[in-house]
């Protein structure tokens, strides 16, 4: 197949501007990976911290694009988000005054309608763009806007603008039909300032709901029954400030497991919550893997016998969560036996199979269901990315392929991933980011253009290679 252009697909160009992933693949793992904070919490305390007129400090912050495109959101809206050192950002929303986010920023990051809730509960009014992300599925704002309308707001949907207004939101009892992890955390926001008493029936249960509460609860709210199926918010007139730790991200830590698990490896991740991946590693042994505490924050995977193929159904938490189901695809592709993946949460999610079948995956898709032949071997070739799990679903079945992977798309994996391919580097993996020059894609005579980099593997002692099982 080729691009418009006439270039074999994925393949690197003289002209190419993109940095992409280059993976030598078939060599183990070993030590132990730092996990960073969870994308998907911090996303939500920073929208929440608009709920305070003091100052907030959060800790534990991964770097990441989608965190630097919400605190330019937030800036818009006369809100100071300056870092209070690694890893950590003070915000302060004693000045925020502007109730319009910008098209340009919130088109690009679906997190950005967290804000919708703490505008109305702040300045009683908001006017925010239907919001964009990865290209996954429709993700309809229905949950959350019928939920602000029980609590008295006025919600008009128009020409893609959702606009509200309120003098002030009212408690009220609110039964959502699907437990949305954005439904449940908007509505969870816009009752702390509420008037009276706010239920949420059939709430998201995940981890990062509770996050979200916990930290509302530092700055003073008044949330019970986080992490069950039913949330009652007690409003208060004020919230103050909050220095809070972000959790560690459980999807990150997943997706390191699984990088284990397909190097044949034993590899360390710490921080970790091990009750935040019970389903995660509940599969993982199904699949073969030993997995342990070796530290209250700390897990240890090791492979000691053949991988086999296992089913598994994405469900909302506890259930197994919808964003490690890329990686663990990539993982079942070199699994005996066949193993059917069945997408519930997202119907595109499942884009990533194409590429995983270039690298000599036996992936069938019917229905939302993936049919997963496992082959012996995968074999490297160019890939791109399609979305922010499909990226590292490709760098994970790199890791296993033999010879050389290229994984285009990375302004995905940037989105969902802190320092990813270093931290793999780090504990031994054949993999380096390249970022084309300027200069070489000017010079025609160039000595290494971005299609020939000087370097296509890390330098370093060799890790120990991948023998048969």
């Amino acid at each position: 197949m080729t691009s418009e252009s006439g270039s074999p697909r994925g393949e690197q160009t003289a002209t190419q501007t993109a940095p992409y992933l280059v993976i030598s693949g078939g060599h183990r793992l070993a030590g132990e990976v730092v996990v960073s904070g969870a994308k998907n919490s911090a996303l939500a305390l920073m929208a929440a911290a608009l709920l305070t007129t003091d100052g907030c400090r959060l800790r534990n912050v991964p770097d990441l694009t989608d965190i630097r495109t919400m605190g330019a959101i937030l800036e818009s809206l006369g809100v100071r988000v300056r870092p209070g050192g690694p890893h950590t950002l003070d915000i302060d929303a004693r000045f925020l005054a502007v109730h319009r986010a910008p098209y340009e920023l919130v088109n690009t990051l679906r997190a950005s309608f967290f804000i919708l809730g703490p505008l109305l509960a702040r300045l009683g009014m908001a006017r925010i763009p239907l919001p964009g992300g990865c290209a996954i599925g429709a993700r309809p704002v229905d949950l959350h806007v019928r939920g602000l309308a029980a609590m008295g707001a006025e919600v008009r949907i128009e020409h893609g603008m959702v606009e509200a207004r309120v003098r002030r939101l009212r408690g009220a009892r609110i039964y959502l039909d699907y437990p949305s992890v954005g439904a449940t955390e908007t509505i969870m926001m816009a009752a702390t300032l509420a008037e009276g008493e706010t239920i949420i029936e059939n709430a998201a249960q995940e981890p990062e709901v509770v996050d979200l509460a916990n930290f509302c609860r530092a700055m003073g709210a008044r949330i019970r029954g986080a992490g069950s199926k039913t949330i009652v918010v007690s409003g208060v007139p004020k919230l103050h400030a909050a220095d809070y730790t972000v959790i560690p991200d459980r999807i990150e830590a997943g997706t390191f497991l699984t990088a284990a698990a397909i190097t044949g490896s034993t590899l360390r991740l710490a921080p970790v919550i091990p009750d935040h991946l019970g389903a995660a590693i509940a599969k993982l042994r199904d699949i073969g893997l030993h997995v342990a505490s070796v530290r209250p924050d700390c897990l240890e995977i090791s492979a000691d016998r053949p991988l086999v193929a296992v089913d598994i159904e994405t469900l909302p938490f506890p259930g197994f969560p919808t964003d490690l189901q890329a990686p663990f695809m990539s993982l079942l592709a070199v699994s005996d036996g066949t193993s059917i993946i069945s997408e519930t949460v997202f119907e595109n999610r499942l884009m990533h199979v194409p590429e995983l079948n270039r690298l000599g995956a036996d992936i069938r898709v019917r229905s939302g269901h993936a049919i997963v032949r496992g082959v012996p071997r995968l074999s490297g070739a160019p890939v791109t990315a399609t979305d922010l799990r499909a990226a590292a679903a490709l760098v994970i079945a790199g890791l296993a392929a033999q010879g050389t992977t290229t994984v285009n798309g990375l302004h995905h994996l940037d989105r969902g991933y802190d320092g990813f391919a270093a931290k793999l580097k780090a504990v031994g993996a054949r993999i380096e980011r390249i970022a084309p020059t300027p200069a070489a894609e000017a010079d025609p005579n160039c000595e290494h253009p971005p299609s020939e980099p000087a370097r296509s593997v890390v330098a370093g002692a060799d890790p120990a290679p991948i023998t048969a099982s």
